[in-house]
């Protein structure tokens, strides 16, 4: 099994996150997927941001919720990052698919309804999912268990993925209850007993964020389904020297 690199925010160490340049240059390295975040805004149109709060990647101030989607665009989400990338706008989810579409690439979308959890955003995004025909190279995460319930009343084909950083008491079955696919966990919880628990779950295992190839190597080691990552060609460079141990070994 290979594991799948997911560029986190895209290639998120080298240019703006959820940006178009930070997806473009994801795609360019030859990353195997991209992770973005969706937020909803005052006219309830998906877009590509972090934060409930703009402040801290754009030069505006505020909720996104507060937001329409014109008025968002008219923000600089480059700038904070880089003077290279002056001008550069928070875009939608739809614009994204659009650029994905016809691409070789993976799509995790994390709803970000954790902390404002924003009526029917489930089924806004599943919708757009769907329009662009790319439901079946897509897995929808998020922190939110009610949210995960939701997804699998929309489309139990779905695949879905429960996020976490916290310890919970059987992780694997709690996750399989609420009709999570999958379990993404931070790298501090990630070891060989909990991947051996969901693969006899019916189970997959994701780890976020991972940068060090020390910390890369153990998830390709450890048999993790993907990985995210701020810096996919360390990762797709950490993978090949795995695997090229790995050959050398079955010989």
């Amino acid at each position: 099994m290979k594991t799948i690199i997911f560029a986190h925010r895209g290639a998120s160490k080298l240019a703006p996150e959820n940006t178009m340049p930070a997806f473009d240059l994801a795609y360019q390295m030859g990353a195997d997927g991209i992770e973005t975040d969706v937020q909803l805004t005052k006219d309830h149109v998906p877009v590509l941001i972090h934060d409930e709060n703009v402040r801290r990647t754009t030069d505006g101030t505020g909720f996104v919720q507060d937001y329409t989607l014109e008025e968002l665009q008219k923000l600089d989400a480059g700038s904070w990052f880089s003077e290279h990338y002056a001008g550069t706008t928070i875009i939608s989810l739809d614009q994204f698919l659009s650029w994905i579409k016809d691409k070789n690439l993976k799509i995790n979308i994390e709803l970000k309804n954790n902390v404002i959890d924003y009526k029917n955003l489930e089924k806004i995004v599943y919708d757009l999912l769907k329009k662009y025909d790319v439901l079946t190279r897509t897995v929808i995460s998020t922190f939110n268990a009610e949210s995960v319930k939701r997804l699998e009343g929309i489309d139990k084909d779905l695949t879905t993925a429960f996020l976490t950083s916290s310890k919970i008491k059987d992780l694997v079955g709690y996750s399989k209850n609420l009709g999570a696919t999958g379990l993404h966990i931070r790298y501090r919880l990630l070891n060989r007993s909990i991947v051996r628990n969901a693969h006899s779950n019916n189970m997959y295992v994701a780890t976020y964020t991972v940068n060090r190839p020390t910390q890369i190597m153990r998830c390709f080691k450890l048999g993790c389904h993907a990985i995210f990552t701020d810096v996919p060609h360390v990762a797709i460079d950490t993978r090949k020297q795995f695997e090229t141990k790995a050959n050398k070994d079955s010989n």
